[in-house]
């Protein structure tokens, strides 16, 4: 019951997205069926920090990386400052807790040279509606820095040729507007004149003429990112990243990218500069006589 009612808060009064709920569900499912497994406690008020050190241990040792477990953590969190608000425990048992600590990783990106190859050389045979479709699927990834689970839910109200932009929901159900070229706005025409006819009003549609999907999305970018790079990582996440780092090293405000990418706060904007400072830290030892 109190685990339904954080649900409903989630989703309702929060705004969370349905994919963002569920993982809080199975998060706090996991903690409670360690605590009733390991110690035979169904009670949530009789839970003890011990006994979340001890899952935090178990998750470690079951090889759960450190960013997994800090998301747990910060579920099981959100749980308990829930049910102080509510009345139904007196004390977070999280609070306090030391966490595994997380490896700084840069973002990965794909330089911006292999980019303009991607959009500009290689071939998506745009003479159809499939092809049509998976070039701007690229290009409004990397043009515009959105999601994909905004990508996906874009309407065909939610695109403005007349003042070239695109009104996004984002996270938290907040809504943006992402301006967009003139040769993006050009892309998009092409798309639309060749894009099936559907009682679905989403943007991006399938062959069959239903609202595209996750996977189909990854398998198209990682198709294509696979013709210009060798690197690992070929995401959708990877052409946001991109995004990012290239408006920055072409002088855009941090500020500005944090609106565009709709991040809550600048400190989720400031990983980017250390991708700034790593490309100067290159020139730098390629270009001084003392380097």
């Amino acid at each position: 019951m109190h685990l339904e009612n954080f649900l409903q808060y989630l989703a309702i009064e929060k705004r969370y997205s349905e994919h963002t709920v569920l993982a809080y569900k199975h998060d706090i499912e996991s903690f409670l069926e360690y605590m009733k497994s390991g110690y035979e406690l169904e009670d949530i008020a009789a839970v003890n920090s011990l006994m979340v050190r001890a899952w935090i241990v178990e998750l470690v040792e079951k090889g759960l990386q450190a960013k997994s477990v800090h998301r747990k953590i910060s579920a099981l969190k959100s749980f308990y400052k829930f049910l102080l608000k509510t009345g139904d425990v007196k004390a977070s048992p999280a609070n306090g807790v030391v966490l595994p600590k997380l490896k700084k990783l840069l973002p990965t990106f794909v330089e911006e040279s292999k980019m303009n190859i991607l959009l500009d050389q290689v071939d998506f045979q745009t003479e159809d509606f499939s092809g049509k479709r998976d070039k701007l699927i690229l290009e409004l990834l990397y043009c515009t820095g959105m999601r994909l689970s905004e990508l996906l839910n874009l309407t065909l109200a939610n695109v403005d040729l007349r003042d070239n932009a695109i009104r996004v929901l984002g996270k938290g159900r907040k809504e943006r507007i992402i301006p967009i070229s003139l040769s993006t706005s050009a892309t998009i025409k092409e798309y639309l004149a060749y894009r099936i006819s559907s009682e679905e009003n989403y943007l991006f549609l399938t062959d069959k003429g239903e609202q595209l999907y996750e996977q189909f999305v990854y398998r198209t970018v990682k198709k294509y990112l696979s013709q210009i790079t060798t690197q690992e990582k070929k995401s959708p996440h990877v052409l946001r990243h991109s995004f990012a780092t290239h408006m920055l090293n072409n002088g855009a405000d941090l500020n500005a990218i944090k609106e565009l990418l709709g991040h809550a706060s600048l400190a989720a904007t400031q990983v980017y500069t250390h991708n700034s400072i790593e490309k100067l830290k290159k020139v730098y030892n390629q270009a001084h006589p003392r380097a």
